[in-house]
């Protein structure tokens, strides 16, 4: 899900050709770990897109930007089909598994490697642009939404669903979960990133120069409240405080060390085992006519 500049190259007279991005590489705050991809197979249309559900028409061409594992991407794929899908990532090591989990599923999508700036397709290629999750993770969300734009169709849609963090909420109230939430925000802000995309996700497309009338806000949560889930969502984060990317630059921004990422994982695993445990996360959301 990071960019980099290692996406294959553009089609000549197309898109934003000297862009600065086009050497820029960011470094994705939870990185590729394990416990991060477990997250990312987990999504579906169901649980990650049901505001989009109404657009996902047979035949429809869909580009899905940031792809990771392809499980969500696949799950679109379904609902378009026979329409052609492409998912894109900037992470080589995601691709293999998303090609794989699509041949697996009996699933036809096209996988590649590219950049967020600088899509190598055409203008006005596909009928559906998708990004999840993606935005907050980049430097510079407006060139990107710019971008996604490009290459949709006149008539189509761009369509985003981005977490806040700051929006999170949860019970009980661990110490450790609430210095977690405020060192993932110094970590995201050290690296240049926005952790509370989801409230501003209305005002980039505005910003990045589409029609405020041709904008559909709307938001959803995602919950953990039963054992199966708090097993889940809390050791994959106890995790991710002590071995994803997330660690790696909360140590090399010099905002934690070992002791305090082991702190933070004791409470995560804490909450998890604790049976009045509940976490919401809120999500914004925009469907923007093109």
């Amino acid at each position: 899900m990071a960019q980099t500049s290692t996406g294959a190259p553009r089609p000549a007279g197309t898109g934003a050709q000297g862009s600065d991005h086009a050497l820029e590489s960011e470094s994705y705050t939870h990185g590729h770990h394990e416990s991060v991809l477990r997250s990312h197979r987990w999504r579906t249309v169901q649980n990650s897109a049901q505001y989009l559900i109404d657009y996902l028409t047979p035949g429809a061409s869909l580009l899905d930007v940031g792809c990771g594992p392809g499980t969500l991407t696949v799950d679109l794929a379904r609902a378009v089909a026979p329409g052609r899908v492409v998912g894109v990532d900037a992470a080589d090591v995601v691709l293999d598994t998303a090609r794989e989990h699509a041949r697996t599923e009996g699933v036809e999508v096209e996988f590649a490697l590219a950049n967020a700036y600088e899509l190598p397709f055409p203008d006005d290629s596909f009928d559906i642009v998708h990004v999840h999750q993606l935005l907050q993770h980049l430097s510079d969300p407006l060139a990107a939404i710019s971008e996604l734009r490009r290459v949709a169709k006149p008539g189509g849609i761009v369509a985003a669903r981005e977490s806040d963090y700051a929006a999170m909420a949860w019970y009980p109230a661990l110490s450790g979960l609430t210095e977690w939430n405020l060192l993932y925000h110094e970590v995201t802000q050290a690296y240049g990133f926005e952790a509370d995309a989801g409230r501003r996700l209305f005002a980039w497309f505005q910003e990045a120069g589409l029609d405020v009338a041709e904008l559909i806000p709307s938001s959803s949560t995602w919950c953990y409240a039963t054992p199966e889930a708090r097993d889940w969502w809390g050791g994959l984060w106890a995790q991710r405080c002590l071995e994803s990317n997330f660690a790696v630059q909360a140590k090399e921004a010099g905002l934690a060390d070992e002791v305090a990422l082991e702190g933070l994982a004791h409470d995560w695993r804490e909450w998890a085992a604790d049976p009045r445990g509940w976490f919401s996360v809120l999500h914004g959301e925009v469907i923007a006519r093109v």
